[in-house]
């Protein structure tokens, strides 16, 4: 019995004792690579924004859109947050 009730006291403790992690966004040009192509000329990836969960496509150079793989993290450097 009293190993029942030390497990059950156990499991209360760590249970009550998870927080949830709470993320705090500061406005940020980074998010993750959810999709990309070529159109006309313009080797663009979609980007869904790490904060506000917008995405908004970017077109760049063939070097840039080579090294990039959808799934990843990504930061535009140069551009609002969107």
């Amino acid at each position: 019995m009293k190993k029942i009730m030390m497990i059950v006291v156990v499991i209360v403790a760590t249970l009550s004792s998870c927080k949830k992690e709470e993320i705090t966004c500061n406005p940020t040009s980074c998010g993750t690579i959810t999709n990309d192509g070529i159109t006309d000329g313009c080797y663009w990836l979609e980007i869904r924004n790490t904060c506000s969960d917008n995405k908004k496509k970017f077109c760049f150079d063939q070097d840039v859109w080579m090294s990039a793989y959808v799934g990843t993290n990504f930061c535009v450097t140069g551009v609002q947050p969107w």
